[in-house]
């Protein structure tokens, strides 16, 4: 499962529907909305969990994964040690905060979140782009 920073995951791309998403995984599992009336699909086999933004036409605009095979520049994540991937990745400007055991190293200009605990990755999140026009950077077109 290939990460593709400000475009999305695997097959997925910022911007498709829900009817996209589905045409290509099926059925969520589980599905929601949120106290912001998105909805969420939820994956179970793939470790999805896709955010369709209510005020953005129901876009694909977040991505979560803890699959284990979501692989970041050739480099698999999960399981890694987060200091040892911040230095082997091009991304140099991360912020980080911290959450009673685990750590979110946030990297702004991919919109990329490498969540950890006890100092390894354990989940990630990226994110859409908003371009300087203050829009999100849809990649899907259709």
């Amino acid at each position: 499962m290939k990460l593709n920073p400000k475009n999305g995951i695997d097959q997925l791309l910022f911007g498709m529907k829900q009817k996209d998403v589905i045409a290509l995984y099926g059925t969520p599992d589980k599905q929601f909305e949120d106290d912001d009336s998105n909805m969420i699909f939820l994956y179970n086999q793939q470790k999805l969990r896709l955010t369709f933004y209510e005020d953005e036409d129901f876009r694909l605009g977040y991505i979560i994964t803890s699959n284990a095979e979501a692989t970041l520049l050739d480099k698999k994540i999960l399981g890694c040690n987060v200091e040892n991937i911040k230095r082997e990745l091009p991304f140099k400007s991360w912020e980080q905060e911290d959450f009673d055991s685990t750590e979110n190293h946030f990297n702004e200009s991919n919109w990329l979140t490498l969540q950890s605990e006890y100092g390894e990755v354990i989940r990630i999140e990226l994110g859409a782009i908003i371009n300087d026009n203050d829009e999100f950077d849809w990649k899907f077109k259709k």
